[in-house]
């Protein structure tokens, strides 16, 4: 059975072990990864989430991404495929559906990569709007507390929703 949803309250040890991880991953990616930055719930100060981090990696060619799947399970992740997803490659560290840390490779400033630093950002800069995800995801918690799947499918259309007022105010 997978883990049960919870929503924690904001822990600010999130963006501690985001540097810390952040270092590991440089020494691997090296060059290659243009950009590594903290998205997700966990990245937003006061917002609750699942404790697990997400981080977005910026690359200039998704093809790279093949490298790095040996050095990376030295660190813990495992290279999961997703084929509906190809815009993205992605890595799990910790058990599955309660993994601990969650790597995604976007194409460095396309369109994927941009949404994801877009929606942290437009978080940290408004809080009522962060006030209103955070319900949402503690309703939804609540609602599908083991279904992932449908958990997430029940936060899209608020994230796009919160996506084309942030586009509009750029």
């Amino acid at each position: 059975m997978d883990k049960e949803i919870t929503i924690e309250d904001y822990n600010s040890n999130w963006s501690k072990q985001f540097k810390e991880e952040k270092v590991k991953l440089k020494e691997i990616l090296a060059d290659k990864a243009i950009s590594i930055e903290h998205i997700g719930s966990t990245s937003v100060e006061g917002l609750g989430a699942k404790p697990i981090l997400d981080i977005a990696i910026g690359v200039n060619d998704l093809e790279v991404v093949g490298e790095f799947i040996e050095p990376l399970k030295q660190i813990g992740y495992e290279f999961v495929y997703h084929k509906e997803l190809p815009e993205r490659r992605f890595f799990r560290k910790g058990q599955w559906r309660a993994g601990t840390h969650h790597l995604h490779f976007y194409q460095f400033e396309g369109e994927h990569w941009n949404n994801q630093i877009l929606f942290r950002n437009y978080l940290r800069n408004n809080p009522d709007v962060l006030k209103e995800y955070h319900q949402l995801k503690v309703d939804l918690a609540k609602k599908f507390r083991f279904d992932r799947v449908s958990y997430t499918e029940n936060k899209h259309p608020f994230i796009q929703n919160v996506l084309q007022k942030a586009k509009k105010e750029e």
